[in-house]
């Protein structure tokens, strides 16, 4: 087990990173690795310190439960980055930083005199990572996007919903968090880049190119069979293979269909030992072809056969028994069941975090990996809205005076 002191794997590392939907999980990424991320947000506070929902149920400052989450262990100031002063002021500390994150739209930092050639002039080992709807270029460079057409242009979208239905988009934001995460991996190989070379450079991350990652072998699948993928989410493809109803809840199981026949044998023989009735009705060659396990016929017998007994058994025996005998099955978990889990408790994945608004700690997620030697951490609450402006600025020799100067001015 690490020590609580242990050095983490970005400590003096430092990120200013401007407020923004697509660049908070990528500075709580770095923050929980060790470097000092620094969230930049108007003096009105950020949008972002509103969405629903909130600890509670309760609306208010500081009590939007994503918030909470995505900005934990960051340091937190207010700047006005359309004034000259505080374009001025960011400047400045761009002169200690190795990383700035942007989400403003090209051509802002510019704008303000604080793009890349601007910033690198007076530090040229920094990095400039801007993840943007559709990148830097190209004709919809200047189009503003929320994550669901992120989910849309990037083709993600298509695939997600029914058959009958028009396209069902994933929860969660899961455009902006693509793109924060793609943006975390780039920014990181950049740092690497400009400790070994003494040179920073610009990231340009689109987060439409983030979601056409996202769309497995869609692609794939139309270049080398020319087939487009289509939406099949009630769509049982193949007997043996799908979402299967269970005592307790659900199961998705994978025994026959392309490529897996080497599981039917093993799924027959499970339900033969089990003494399921009419699993004499699944014996024969035919269960072996792919085209006949993809018949509505061969559909219809096997779900007599095994929902009726997959019913009368919980989702943790049919897990293990599949794990056992070697059958690709898994429960799926609602939410109640993952704060539950055995795994995830052994991990210690959840979390525990005070918050000032909450009359009991948060739980929330925490890293999906284990460093031995440079521990992830959470190192503290979102931050309140300037709430380390003295402490930030003053790393950069603001004093006490001129700080209430510029607050008076709405700089900060």
């Amino acid at each position: 087990m690490t020590s609580p002191e242990a050095p983490q794997a970005l400590a003096g590392i430092r990120v200013l990173e401007l407020a923004g939907a697509m660049s908070q999980y990528c500075g709580k990424l770095f923050a929980e690795l060790g470097a000092d991320v620094i969230f930049i947000e108007p003096p009105a506070g950020s949008p972002l310190r509103a969405v629903e929902p909130y600890i509670d149920d309760e609306p208010g400052a500081d009590r939007s439960l994503s918030f909470a989450y995505f900005n934990t262990s960051k340091r937190g100031i207010t700047l006005d980055l359309e004034k000259r002063e505080g374009q001025a002021l960011f400047r400045r500390l761009a002169r200690n930083a190795d990383l700035v994150i942007d989400t403003t739209r090209p051509g802002t930092l510019a704008r303000w005199g604080c793009d890349y050639e601007a910033l690198a002039a007076k530090a040229p080992t920094l990095v400039l990572a801007s993840i943007t709807p559709f990148g830097q270029t190209g004709p919809y460079a200047q189009y503003e996007a929320e994550d669901l057409v992120g989910l849309a242009t990037g083709g993600f979208l298509y695939l997600g919903g029914y058959t009958d239905s028009p396209p069902i988009g994933a929860y969660g934001n899961q455009a902006y968090l693509g793109a924060s995460m793609y943006g975390a991996v780039a920014a990181m190989l950049a740092l690497t880049r400009a400790e070994l070379t003494g040179e920073g450079e610009h990231v340009d991350v689109s987060m439409q190119e983030c979601m056409v990652m996202a769309m497995e072998t869609a692609v794939q699948f139309y270049d080398l069979e020319g087939k487009v993928r289509k939406r099949h989410a009630d769509v049982q493809r193949f007997a043996g293979t799908g979402v299967f109803e269970c005592k307790d809840g659900y199961l998705y199981m994978m025994a026959s269909g392309i490529g897996v026949n080497k599981f039917w044998p093993l799924s027959l023989q499970w339900l033969v030992d089990e003494q399921v009735p009419g699993v004499e009705k699944l014996q024969g060659e035919e269960w072996l072809s792919v085209e006949y396990v993809g018949t509505e016929e061969a559909k219809r017998i096997f779900a007599e056969v095994f929902g009726p007994w997959a019913k009368t058994r919980t989702k943790a025996y049919l897990y293990a028994e599949g794990q056992r005998r070697h059958i690709p099955l898994a429960a799926i978990n609602t939410p109640e069941d993952l704060l539950k889990s055995p795994q995830l408790a052994h991990r210690e994945y959840f979390v525990k975090l005070a918050h000032p608004e909450s009359r009991e700690p948060l739980v929330m997620p925490g890293a999906p990996y284990k460093l031995a030697k440079t521990p992830w951490r959470l190192r503290g609450p979102a931050p309140r809205a300037g709430e380390h402006n003295a402490a930030v600025y003053g790393e950069i020799g603001v004093d006490g005076r001129e700080l209430e100067a510029l607050s008076r001015q709405g700089v900060i």
